[in-house]
């Protein structure tokens, strides 16, 4: 297997290719001076050697009987040919050696270049320039320099990335409308940064510290085509996930979108982020083919279509995939075509294990079992006790680590089977005190409380704030990360309520705090759980995204080549760096060390 090192750099490519058009040259140049020698048809090596990097450069027969006109180059040769021979290979090597020495350059202005970590933007009078010109092109209230206004799209209570403002705030309506802002944008080189949702976590719609337009896509939250027999409707990128299910529940159509990550999510910003929730053990994550296509403005201005509405293509590359988790650098969606999955009758259990371990085979035993599963939730006993602290429960839990199930199926004793067979699977792993909902409205009651973990948790430290983060790990890895986190917390004394996506090895920590100095703490502990769970083959962040928090472990997690390549599509499409600039790629000078001595540190 080839790894990451093994692998050859992309700019040897480089200068390979550069001087190929310079061998035939230096093979002419060559082959007459080995001629003036008297190595006259005896040069199978050199000419092996030559067709193998480049085939059929020149002749390569090699037997005794040459040509007229070969004859007749030897002759010259002979009578002195031997001085012009030796101008041929020296102008031939001199020439090649230009080729190698400007390919090499230019490898390394390529090799040091990132998106580029510095565009060159306007100046702050061609940025007044492009706020006049953006009020002469959209409509009056589409545009604003409220302080309020940039205060609101440029900062968040959800995460502690620095707060840089934008220099104004443009409301699209339309596609049309986009492609005014991104040419206004270009003609002032101006950054742009979209915005929808607003519920990142990871500072995706911050400002850039010289400015920029940010693009609120929230008016644009229509749906506009439903195709109930297709499963999958058309909508703008400002639709919340929640409302579009709400909606098709009063219309009586019985399908949904499944893709489940926090309330206020829109599906631009869903696409954007590549995210997931609790369902994604059963429909997997945003970049499956829940999103069958899109319609983006790139940098450019250029609207493009990334496919047509079929449920499967195979014509060309997944264009659609290419914006999935790029986070707004690369073009803005301003339309998109999302597959829906049938409604299917649920219920939930909760059941309690002695540690992460035991929770973690019974959920996977379960899984592979095959059966009716929508979502498997962990939370460890700090969590199930800031539920009962909470106090928002109709019950009083055991302090123990546990497990949520939702089940699904057609009917309600379709249900019952798969409750009946998943007691037996988490008895064999020491669970205990297994409840199974009564009822829809019971069912609704214990889910509730996972899903009101994140003020649950706030709640056990009076006047504490919450730092979150996630991570993702293979599943067999995750009650070793679980416990190598927990053991790490309490080192430092942080107190943190951990919940995992189970099914899928995913996990949060909600880090508390109560001033500056706790959070510095809270935030290097935080890089110690990313640097462990990319030890075990894991990921910076399962769900989140990458925004301005993530992008420094991107080289530890995927490497140098794959960063570059991701560089060098962004470059490609964004060749001045406007949009969304600072997120996502991680700047040059960062170390893609994949060892971490650290993990335990203070």
């Amino acid at each position: 297997m080839i790894t990451p090192q093994e692998t050859p750099p992309a700019r040897n490519l480089l200068v390979r290719t550069s001087i190929m058009p310079l061998w035939p040259s230096l093979c002419t140049g060559v082959r007459t001076w080995s001629r003036a020698a008297h190595v006259r048809g005896h040069c199978s090596a050199w000419r092996l050697a030559t067709a193998t990097a480049t085939p059929r450069l020149y002749s390569t027969n090699t037997t005794s009987g040459h040509s007229a006109s070969s004859h007749a180059e030897d002759k010259n040769v002979h009578r002195g040919g031997f001085g012009k021979a030796a101008v041929v290979i020296a102008v031939s090597v001199a020439s090649g050696s230009l080729g190698f020495f400007l390919s090499e350059q230019n490898a390394k202005r390529n090799s040091s270049q990132s998106v580029p970590d510095s565009p060159k933007f306007g100046s702050p009078s061609d940025f007044k320039n492009a706020i006049d010109e953006l009020h002469a092109s959209l409509t009056p209230d589409a545009v604003s320099t409220d302080p309020e206004d940039l205060r609101h799209h440029g900062f968040s209570d959800n995460d502690y990335h620095p707060t840089m403002l934008h220099s104004v705030v443009v409301y699209p309506q339309s596609t049309e409308d986009v492609v005014k802002i991104v040419k206004i944008a270009t003609k002032y080189r101006m950054p742009v940064i979209p915005y929808s949702g607003a519920t990142s976590l990871e500072g995706h719609f911050r400002g850039h510290s010289v400015g920029g337009i940010c693009v609120d896509v929230g008016r644009m939250d229509k749906v506009l085509e439903i195709h109930e027999e297709d499963s999958d409707l058309v909508c703008q990128p400002g639709a919340q996930w929640m409302d579009i299910n709400e909606m098709l529940k009063k219309k009586g159509i019985p399908l949904f979108f499944p893709i489940d990550p926090g309330p206020g999510a829109t599906v631009g910003g869903m696409l954007s982020t590549g995210c997931s929730g609790t369902n994604a053990v059963r429909y997997g994550t945003a970049k499956g083919e829940w999103f069958l296509n899109a319609t983006v403005v790139l940098p450019s201005g250029e609207v493009i279509k990334t496919r047509s509405r079929s449920r499967k293509s195979a014509a060309g590359f997944d264009i659609t995939k290419l914006f999935i988790g790029a986070e707004g650098t690369l073009g803005i969606v301003t339309e998109l075509t999302i597959r829906l999955a049938p409604v299917l009758q649920t219920s939930v259990a909760v059941v309690q294990f002695p540690d992460v371990k035991s929770a973690t085979a019974a959920a996977t035993e379960v899984i592979n079992q095959g059966l009716g599963i929508q979502c498997v939730e962990l939370l460890d006993a700090t969590s199930m006790r800031a539920t009962n602290n909470y106090g928002m429960s109709i019950r009083k839990w055991p302090e123990r680590d546990s497990l949520f199930f939702k089940f699904q199926g057609p009917s309600q004793a379709s249900l019952k089977d798969t409750a009946k067979a998943v007691e037996k699977v988490v008895a064999k792993h020491s669970g205990t005190g297994f409840s199974f909902a009564r009822n829809e409205k019971e069912a609704e009651d214990l889910w509730m409380d996972r899903k009101n973990i994140y003020w649950s948790a706030l709640s056990l430290i009076e006047g504490s704030r919450g730092m979150a983060t996630d991570v993702c790990v293979p599943v067999s890895k995750l009650p070793e990360l679980v416990y190598e986190t927990k053991k790490d917390l309490e080192n430092v004394g942080i107190l943190s309520s951990i919940v995992g996506h189970v099914g899928d090895g995913n996990f949060h920590a909600l880090l508390l705090f109560t001033n500056d100095d706790e959070l510095k703490i809270a935030q290097k502990a935080a890089a110690r759980i990313v640097h462990r769970a990319i030890a075990m083959d894991g990921t910076c962040t399962g769900e989140h995204g990458v925004g301005i928090g993530k992008k420094k472990y991107l080289v530890e997690e995927l490497g140098q080549g794959t960063v570059d390549l991701m560089k060098t599509v962004k470059r490609a499409i964004d060749p001045l760096g406007l949009f969304n600039p600072g997120k996502l790629y991680p700047e040059s000078n960062l170390s893609g060390a994949k060892h971490h001595p650290d993990t335990n540190q203070k």
